[in-house]
């Protein structure tokens, strides 16, 4: 017998255009995973697995390889999820040699609010108890916050045969946004979530108005881990505004001694800066947006690129927050010819023109 066990799992999707198709699920993944492409075929390799897709006539074969079933179940419904985005309104039929039918998502995690406060003016800590933490310690960072409607028992979402994920509508339909996780307390068995609760009046923000009205014994349930690994480097250079400080936090937070830090984060004004503990050395400065000239952009990107002009080669750039600041940092280090496995960079956010 094996040693690491292997579960595979084989696909078919009928597209109106497969090459079409192909070409938007490598430059998506491209972010995600190492992919190389060979004309027809695409291999995807990542963590939690590969993904070999073949375009065969209309249709694109699809192989998967994980470790666990969980996994495996994971990189399926991530394939589809994106397959039928990317078709949009075309048709698709997507069929797998095992169908996914399930009841409940394999990697959603009932929790209950601990507790609830702000860190800062702006900023909203909520700790959750979970049965099993051991998923969040380590490795990605990133979760779906799922939040039932108020005064209605839980309806947690599934997967359909396609590999989708069945969401319930109308009056159980639920609240669902992208967060970090701050920081995960084994021996509690708590999981923390900072919310930015935004200044700007008439937007709207359910995630932050969870946390604001957050009572202990509160239901919700978090879907994941996936993406936003911590990085491992010697060197690090971590830049972003109030979107990406819970995860900077606590990569600062997790980083082994002797892990050099640079990092750069812009805020509201010094009431929003925040303490940040680390093992590594840290050299942190603070840009204030309340000291920035009237209608000024993009000045956390251009301090961000002054940074990469003065580091290492081996330092590992981490990036997160407004679309049009991450735009030209990714185009910097592109043009420098940067180690793809030594960079992070993502929008949180996008700004409106309103």
């Amino acid at each position: 017998m094996n040693a690491t066990q292997s579960f595979k799992l084989s696909g078919l999707a009928l597209a109106s255009d497969a090459a079409k198709m192909l070409d938007e699920i490598c430059e998506h993944f491209v972010e995600h995973a190492e992919v190389r492409r060979e004309g027809n075929l695409a291999l995807l390799t990542s963590r939690i697995g590969t993904a070999s897709i073949r375009i065969e006539d209309r249709a694109l074969r699809i192989e998967l390889e994980a470790g666990s079933e969980k996994a495996l179940d994971m990189s399926r419904t991530s394939i589809a999820e994106h397959m039928f985005y990317f078709a949009g309104d075309d048709p698709l039929e997507l069929t797998w040699s095992e169908s996914a039918l399930r009841p409940v998502l394999p990697n959603l995690h009932p929790v209950t609010v601990v507790s609830a406060e702000d860190i800062t003016p702006h900023m909203r800590r909520v700790k959750f108890a979970c049965g099993d933490v051991s998923p969040f310690v380590g490795g990605d960072m990133h979760v779906r916050l799922v939040v039932p409607p108020k005064g209605r028992a839980p309806v947690w979402p599934g997967l359909r045969a396609d590999g989708r994920v069945d969401w319930p509508q109308g009056e159980d339909e639920l609240l669902v946004r992208v967060y970090t996780i701050r920081a995960v307390d084994a021996q509690r068995g708590e999981l923390w979530v900072d919310f930015l609760q935004h200044p700007t009046p008439g937007v709207k923000t359910p995630g932050a108005d969870f946390a604001r009205d957050a009572q202990p014994g509160d239901i919700a349930a978090l879907l994941g881990p996936g993406g936003g690994s911590l990085p491992v480097a010697g060197s690090i250079l971590l830049t972003g505004d109030e979107s990406a400080l819970p995860a900077i936090a606590r990569i600062a937070a997790e980083v082994p001694a002797g892990t050099r830090i640079r990092a750069i984060v812009e805020v509201q004004d010094a009431a929003e800066e925040q303490a940040l503990p680390s093992a590594g050395t840290l050299d942190i400065r603070w840009l204030h947006r309340e000291t920035y000239p009237a209608g000024a952009k993009g000045i956390l990107a251009e301090a961000t690129k002054a940074a990469i002009a003065t580091m290492d080669a081996d330092t590992f750039v981490w990036f997160a927050g407004e679309k049009d600041d991450a735009r030209p940092i990714r185009a910097l280090l592109k043009s420098r010819r940067h180690d793809r496995d030594r960079m992070y960079v993502a929008w949180y956010w996008e700004r409106t023109s309103a």
